[in-house]
């Protein structure tokens, strides 16, 4: 999901992993951008042809849908107005940014390119065209216009946690530890970098590295969302589950109640052992199930939510939840090993067989990548990272 330093409806972190997206970001400097259209309409002659109006007012609906998240609706509004409107610039951004958020950044760039030539080749087109290079396996552009959007915002933490975010979607770990490292060369105190840094770290299995910045993170951000979820994350995926629930408790307790956090939260507890019918579990789906509500599109707290439901019998609600986490983390193996024992426990053999089938071929994947590249991989449980469950 593309997000923007300034936006004041940008999603709270990652996306996880991918990830993809849900409440969404308009630059403010574009939200600002119609009403400007609008004062140049007022002074355009009276002679204005009337083709004007109508694409004035798509740019003014695209952008409204555009504010709302609803980046599907705003493309043909926003391609309506293109060419058409006072400002070109509005209505080019806009559907560039729907463009990457509907995970279509082969359309998104070559209009973030023009864009780039002009004199409108701001941060936060440099920062967009980041995203897009990275959702398009394009590392060495994505990083090359990193660095000409940080030439303009250096001290702007936000925008290298957002292109991170993109990493993530992708799965370039590599490319996300490169730019939270450039991130932190211009921001050394950045919680939430140091947090990031430390979750890419985990996921590259250098988690001795991680710990460090695990530690910097809880020191710089203390008493905050990312202070009490570093403390959480690393309790974690040092399987001190215990430790993970006291943490996550008192943040709670104090309105810290980040969905990633929640999350490790409910998946903690779920480790306790928690069985039907036991209050463990009723707290472990409460929680999920809030994680859930707060970020619809965070595959991770689907899965916990999922194999929660498992435990408690409620196999159809199970499958709803693992059937929308597939279609936002296709390749993730514990979707499937959940899903095949929810069917198999339902009395449907046939689609047990299915998810088993698919969970065959990504375990034998992930054999052949590990024999390939010679090395150790693993997933680890992490917000930019692939999924724990």
């Amino acid at each position: 999901m593309a997000r923007f330093p300034g936006h004041n409806l940008s999603l709270r972190f990652f996306p996880s992993a991918g990830r993809v997206l849900l409440p969404l970001l308009l630059l403010v400097s574009l939200v600002a951008a119609v009403p400007a259209a609008r004062a140049a309409q007022r002074r355009a002659s009276a002679d204005q042809n009337e083709f004007a109006r109508p694409a004035e007012s798509e740019l003014q609906t695209g952008t409204d849908l555009t504010r709302e998240g609803r980046f599907a609706q705003a493309i043909p509004h926003l391609l309506a107005a293109r060419g058409h409107v006072a400002d070109d610039y509005a209505a080019s951004f806009n559907l560039a940014l729907c463009y990457v958020a509907t995970r279509q950044p082969q359309l998104a760039i070559p209009i973030l390119e023009e864009l780039q030539s002009e004199k409108s080749g701001t941060a936060a087109v440099w920062n967009l065209s980041a995203q897009a290079y990275v959702a398009n396996a394009q590392a060495d552009k994505a990083f090359q216009a990193l660095q000409r959007a940080a030439r303009i915002t250096p001290d702007d933490a936000r925008l290298y946690s957002y292109i991170s975010d993109a990493c993530v979607a992708a799965k370039n770990n590599a490319l996300g530890l490169k730019v939270v490292d450039l991130g932190l060369r211009n921001v050394p105190r950045s919680a939430r970098l140091h947090y990031e840094r430390a979750v890419f770290l985990t996921a590259l299995d250098r988690f001795s590295e991680a710990k460090n910045d695990f530690r910097l993170a809880s020191q710089y951000g203390q008493d905050t969302d990312i202070g009490y979820l570093s403390t959480a994350h690393e309790a974690f995926i040092q399987g001190d589950t215990a430790e993970c629930i006291r943490v996550a408790r008192e943040a709670v307790s104090k309105g810290k109640d980040d969905y990633i956090l929640l999350d490790l939260y409910a998946d903690a507890l779920f480790r306790t052992g928690v069985y039907r019918g036991s209050p463990g579990l009723a707290e472990a789906e409460r929680i999920a199930e809030k994680s859930v509500a707060e970020r619809p599109d965070y595959a991770p707290s689907r899965i916990t939510l999922g194999k929660l439901y498992l435990i408690d019998r409620r196999f159809d609600d199970c499958v709803a939840q693992l059937a929308i986490a597939q279609q936002l983390d296709p390749q993730n193996p514990a979707i499937y090993a959940n899903l095949a024992s929810a069917y198999r426990q339902k009395g449907d053999r046939r689609h047990a067989q299915e998810a088993l089938a698919v969970l065959a071929r990504l375990n034998q994947r992930q054999v052949t990548a590990i024999r390939d590249s010679g090395t150790k991989t693993g997933e680890h449980r992490g917000n930019i990272s692939a999924s724990h469950n």
